[in-house]
């Protein structure tokens, strides 16, 4: 449980990095990508700390390794938690995004794009401004979930 949640510090770490230092020289698509990637590895890790902090309360038996087998188990648990729950709606959307084909526009300027055509045949365009703004959604979900372990826990240590 304690390896998930250092593993999902890690990514984000990796992310911030991505989105305050790559992207800022760089601006190209390809980090915009990288970035998505690594906000839905955290997510992956910070959902597979829940299944594990669940086996510990024997909520359940074994521990998912399908990620949506770990998203449909987390919301089955934790449906009365709707802030985790709208986190998890960000973290599927994040999914589609990134299995989507994409378009580059504006590349090497402040204003690169990367434009997602969804199944759905909805396009949906990701710049600076919008990925920085996943990612801190992304670290207020790292934050509750964190929470929701160390309060049942009863720790208080970082």
């Amino acid at each position: 449980m304690h390896e998930s949640l250092f593993n999902a510090r890690a990514e984000m770490k990796r992310a911030d990095h991505l989105i305050s230092v790559s992207l800022k020289y760089t601006r190209t698509v390809d980090v915009i990508k990288h970035v998505v990637q690594r906000l839905i590895d955290a997510m992956d890790f910070g959902m597979e700390s829940l299944m594990k902090y669940a086996k510990d309360k024997k909520k359940i038996e074994v521990v998912p390794t399908l990620p949506r087998i770990k998203l449909e188990q987390t919301k089955a648990l934790f449906k009365d938690n709707q802030e985790l729950l709208n986190y998890l709606e960000l973290y599927t959307f994040l999914k589609k995004v990134d299995k989507a084909k994409f378009k580059r526009s504006q590349e090497f300027r402040r204003h690169v794009t990367m434009t997602a055509t969804l199944d759905t045949k909805e396009e949906v365009e990701i710049d600076i401004d919008i990925i920085t703004d996943y990612f801190e959604r992304m670290k207020e979900c790292m934050v509750l979930i964190d929470k929701i372990i160390r309060e049942t826990l009863g720790k208080e240590e970082p």
